[in-house]
């Protein structure tokens, strides 16, 4: 694991969440992206050299949207970024985490991403991220 790359958190309104993110916290925005591959809508903001990601669900079958529907708003996961990602599935396996996808999926920005189960993480639902 090579820093906190990003942490997400599950929105109803996206358009409400960044006005609080731009102009109560004044953090540097970096526009939205949708992943289809995640059925989220996604809204960057830039922390010192981690992001703070906003998701909205873009589908009512969208895994965020049964969290939301399940807990509501807040802390969705935190996310990890490697150099190698299948290299750290493994890795992970082997010491017995839980992956919730056998094979990476399309992140943001063309990124390969992974999750953990919360069960592998305290509670805490992981992503990994490698960049291109």
């Amino acid at each position: 694991m090579k820093k906190i790359d990003h942490i997400a958190i599950a929105v109803q309104n996206l358009d409400e969440a960044e006005a609080a993110y731009k102009d109560v916290l004044d953090l540097k925005w970096h526009g939205r992206e949708e992943v289809a591959t995640q059925k989220v809508l996604t809204s960057i903001f830039e922390v010192g050299e981690s992001r703070v990601e906003l998701i909205q669900p873009t589908a009512a079958d969208s895994p965020i949207a049964v969290f939301l529907e399940k807990k509501g708003g807040g802390l969705h996961h935190i996310c990890f970024e490697v150099d190698d990602i299948e290299t750290e599935m493994a890795r992970l396996k082997e010491e017995g985490a839980r992956l919730l996808n056998e094979t990476p999926t399309a992140g943001v920005g063309g990124s390969k991403v992974a999750f953990l189960h919360p069960k592998s993480c305290g509670g805490v639902l992981v992503e990994i991220v490698e960049k291109p």
